[in-house]
């Protein structure tokens, strides 16, 4: 009867209503959402006890909810809260991960104004009931840059002459080789097997081996001397490389179908067939650094980037980074403010690029891009050398493996500054000449030959590091972003349309820290 009369009791006299069924909250919450009256409905969450506020999560249909954030995120919130506040036990069983990759999916596109100042004391209440899931958004987020990175090791390969060629080419020449190779080893192992074809055993026994004499010693050495030779050829030891980098290939891109796969399945709106892989993993990306962000102090810190161009053309800091980082940036910053500039001063001193202004500053952006991507796919070939010297599967992930990958590593690091990479200039300087082969002039532009090696160099030592940098390959020709574009200063004011990038923007930890330049 006490609850019956509890049911039934008017409203307090300070206007407050008092719900203790269930249902009855229920229906009042849906009535509230329903009209987007969400602060009144988190002020009825606000006084539920631990049974009743049980009681509604398991019944509170979250994918209405979900569907209207961020406008629904204080309802949400005020669950979270109420939660944490109560401490039931056990915990309710609450559709949690749903809630936040659905905040990650918001912060994946272009956000609204305001939306992370709404989003945000939901995103640190459900980090504090569920902290790992912390962890589960940092190592989605890992998954996603790795993936990007991937990505851009589908470029072309060396030959043993040094040229760069298609890397199907480059196995089929190298298959045909082998195979020139080993018929003529087969050849000659018939001319040489004619007279033992049907040996007996008893002649390659211990006793008789130990009985032969000089000149037969002699025959035998001048024998498997000659297959040897035929054998065990240099050129013959390309195919292990080029298988390698078509096995990482192929992860490669099996990583990034994977990842895509996941991004349809939390985005069924995505248009994955219709928009460039690289550009959504990106997008992704920074949806789960933003929620990462919110959720607090423990999140990787960002750079607080300013919309505003400045002098320095892209370079905005990161108060929080070390000494070893701020330089870093500063060579980026320095390779295009003045060694771009000095490339770009002597192409315009060469008679045929007096009359082509965009082919000029489309010459330097391809070397710091193909610089980038050259370096990175060297750093992973000498990681897979050393698995193959020292005879460790290329695919095992065993902790002993991984460590060995980790000491490669590290000596790559600390001997980046004297690590010869005179063979990615090389390959830097050959690609762009057989590109622009109408253009002879470009093969004698000292200054070209220096931004190369430059460019090559400093790429070297950003992959290297502990944290490494790469190169933001989100090059679609939209919509200047503030946050990782900066307009060039003679580019049009008045047009937020991007007509060309100048200078890709340099990031690490899936964050920018120097923005690209833009013409529009």
């Amino acid at each position: 009867m006490a609850d019956s009369r509890e049911r039934i009791r008017g409203p307090p006299r300070d206007g407050r209503e008092f719900f203790t069924s269930p249902r009855q909250v229920l229906r009042r919450l849906m009535l509230l959402s329903e009209g987007r009256q969400y602060r009144e409905a988190a002020g009825v969450v606000g006084r539920l006890g631990p049974s009743v506020l049980r009681s509604v999560i398991a019944e509170l249909p979250i994918d209405l909810l979900l569907e209207h954030l961020p406008h629904s995120a204080y309802l949400l919130e005020s669950f979270f809260t109420r939660l944490l506040t109560l401490n039931p036990s056990p915990k309710p069983e609450v559709p949690i991960e749903e809630v936040v990759w659905q905040l990650v999916r918001l912060f994946s596109h272009p956000q609204e104004s305001g939306m992370r100042q709404r989003c945000s004391k939901l995103i640190q209440a459900i980090s504090q009931f569920e902290p790992n899931l912390r962890h589960t958004l940092r190592d989605r987020r890992k998954s996603f840059d790795n993936a990007v990175r991937g990505l851009g090791v589908h470029g072309l390969t060396t030959d043993p002459a040094g040229h760069l060629i298609s890397l199907h080419v480059a196995l089929k020449t190298e298959l045909q080789r082998h195979i020139d190779i080993y018929k003529m080893a087969i050849h000659k192992l018939e001319e040489l097997n004619t007279s033992i074809t049907n040996q007996d055993p008893a002649h390659s026994s211990h006793q008789r081996l130990l009985a032969i004499n000089y000149g037969d010693i002699q025959q035998r050495l001048i024998a498997n001397k000659t297959l040897l030779t035929m054998v065990d050829k240099p050129a013959l030891k390309q195919l292990a490389f080029l298988v390698d980098n078509l096995s990482q290939r192929v992860e490669n891109d099996k990583e990034v179908l994977k990842c895509v796969g996941q991004i349809k399945r939390l985005d069924g709106q995505a248009c994955i067939e219709k928009r460039p892989a690289a550009g959504l993993l990106m997008n992704f990306a920074q949806g789960c650094e933003t929620v990462l962000q919110l959720m607090g102090p423990e999140s990787v810190p960002t750079s607080n980037g300013s919309g505003s161009s400045s002098c320095s053309d892209g370079y905005h800091s990161d108060d929080s980074a070390n000494e070893e980082t701020s330089e870093m940036v500063n060579q980026y910053r320095i390779l295009y403010m003045e060694n771009r500039a000095d490339a770009l001063e002597a192409l315009d001193g060469l008679s045929q690029l007096k009359h082509v202004q965009d082919l000029k500053a489309k010459i330097l952006f391809s070397i710091i891009v193909l610089s980038f991507r050259l370096c990175h796919g060297l750093r992973e070939r000498k990681v897979m050398e050393v698995r193959r010297t020292l005879n460790c599967p290329l695919d095992s992930s065993n902790e002993i493996a991984l460590a060995l990958d980790r000491s490669v590593r590290a000596h790559l690091h600390e001997t980046a500054n004297t690590f010869p990479v005179g063979e990615i200039e090389r390959s830097v300087f050959s690609q762009v000449l057989s590109t622009l082969h109408e253009y002879p002039s470009l093969e004698s532009c000292p200054a070209l030959t220096h931004f190369v090696s430059s460019s090559v160099r400093l790429a070297w030592r950003m992959i290297n590091q502990k944290s490494p940098y790469f190169l933001d390959n989100d090059f679609n020709l939209g919509f200047l972003r503030p946050e990782k574009h900066d307009r060039h200063p003679q580019a049009d004011r008045r047009s937020d349309l991007i007509k060309s990038f100048l200078w890709p923007a340099l990031m690490q930890n899936n964050h920018c820290v120097f923005k690209a330049v833009v013409a529009t």
